[in-house]
């Protein structure tokens, strides 16, 4: 399949597209706003309006994209604040992650979907001189038609896995051509380097930067955080959180939950989804299973008769963590990837997560072999886990520090990504023109 015929599917496609985005907003009503922007129109200030032909455009597709952004995004406010940053995402938790980090100190719409007539509008509208997308959200028209317009293209923190290795090969008329066009792959390992090798990238484009993910800077917030959720905490109790968990993942941490009380009656657990629209079932799911629920929106004290207090917040992530003796990682007892294991090593708490993690492969390999993580099989292994953590205070030691001790060895990422991104901005910027 080359571009064209690419094309003609992706047009076919789009009304099943809108239809999906129409049943998403039932369940999020956040997908039924700035549909316009979706479709490349979007609404420039006066201001926003002189930077074209100056933009750097920053694609971070969602939560976990825009978090891993936002260090590079701070380091190039910093060295170079006379830059114009433009960020984009494309879900609403994104956009709203997006917008809490950064305000209004960058532009932030959605990306277009990758159709040729959306990519040039928003194209035309900004004109980006270079693209920095985050990890490897690969769209063969937006990347093609930045080029074409003049822009540089580079891939920051770049992962690539075995799975999306081999899906890219299935179409190498398509993915061959794109990844000819891209300036500079910065990957985080070397096995995701030796991967794109083997797709037909040249050693010339591909550089060896580690991960951003490691360069976690704890918010200054995050202490009064702490102390208004431990005060909401009435006993001296263990805890432990299932982070991001997935839809078909709950029952399991529930599972796992109530073979862990068995031998630990007084185990609090926080379970906090991974998307704000399934805040409700998942608080009906675990009533329907008998445990005693409180929500971190009603503000309600945790009592000792409390099993599970439900994070319905949103950025309050870390603040769970940050109360809690050990962390299990979800979207990896279901095959979706697992998410962000750093977060909760970088407090010090033990880590554990299912056998997906191909979104943090390289970084789950470090940790477990570091012995900051441990692989669960099932709910039957996560709950031994669990009990096995709660009761021995040496190995939440033990596997704490070999985490802390593992990102601080691993931190500078950031400042090589950075200086790629600069090195391939133009110093000299040419006449504004229309695409």
């Amino acid at each position: 399949m080359n571009r064209t015929t690419y094309n003609i599917l992706f047009t076919l496609a789009l009304p099943f597209i809108i239809l999906r985005l129409l049943w998403r907003a039932i369940r999020a009503p956040a997908y039924a706003r700035r549909w316009a922007e979706r479709f490349g129109w979007v609404t420039l200030s006066a201001e926003q309006d002189r930077n074209k032909g100056r933009w750097l455009w920053i694609h971070a597709v969602s939560v976990g994209e825009a978090i891993a952004a936002a260090p590079l995004v701070r380091k190039l406010r910093s060295e170079r604040p006379d830059i114009p940053l433009v960020v984009t995402t494309m879900t609403p938790t994104g956009s709203e992650r997006v917008r809490e980090m950064f305000g209004e100190d960058v532009c932030h719409v959605y990306a277009p979907y990758d159709h040729p007539l959306a990519v040039k509008r928003f194209l035309a509208a900004f004109q980006p001189q270079l693209l920095v997308i985050m990890e490897t959200e690969l769209w063969p028209n937006i990347i093609h038609y930045s080029k074409q317009g003049g822009a540089r293209v580079i891939i920051a923190n770049a992962r690539l896995s075995e799975k999306s290795a081999r899906g890219y090969a299935k179409f190498p008329s398509l993915g061959g051509p794109m990844l000819e066009q891209i300036d500079c792959i910065g990957v985080q390992a070397p096995n995701d380097g030796e991967r794109f090798r083997r797709l037909g990238v040249k050693e010339a484009q591909i550089a060896i930067t580690g991960s951003i993910k490691f360069e976690i800077d704890l918010p200054p917030t995050l202490q009064q955080k702490q102390a208004e959720l431990r005060a909401l905490v009435e006993a001296e109790r263990p805890i432990w959180i299932a982070a991001s968990t997935r839809d078909g993942e709950e029952e399991k941490v529930l599972t796992a939950f109530q073979r862990c009380l068995q031998q630990i009656p007084d185990l609090l657990l926080i379970l906090v989804p991974r998307h704000p629209e399934r805040f409700g079932s998942v608080e009906r799911l675990c009533s329907g299973r008998g445990f005693t629920v409180v929500k971190r929106s009603t503000q309600r004290q945790v009592t000792r008769q409390t099993h599970i207090l439900l994070g319905d917040s949103m950025g309050e992530m870390l603040a769970y963590f940050s109360i809690s003796d050990l962390a299990f990682v979800g979207g990896s007892l279901v095959n979706t990837g697992c998410h962000n294991v750093l977060e909760p090593a970088a407090l010090g708490l033990p880590v554990f997560t299912g056998p997906s993690q191909f979104n943090f492969q390289t970084i789950c390999e470090q940790m477990e072999e570091a012995g900051a993580l441990r692989t669960v099989a099932d709910e039957t292994a996560l709950a031994d886990a669990i009990i096995e953590g709660c009761q021995d205070a040496e190995l939440r030691r033990r596997m704490g520090e070999a985490g802390r001790r593992l990102i601080a060895n691993n931190r500078g990422a950031l400042q090589r990504t950075c200086d790629i991104v600069l090195k391939h901005y133009p110093e000299v910027l040419p006449p504004v023109s229309c695409i």
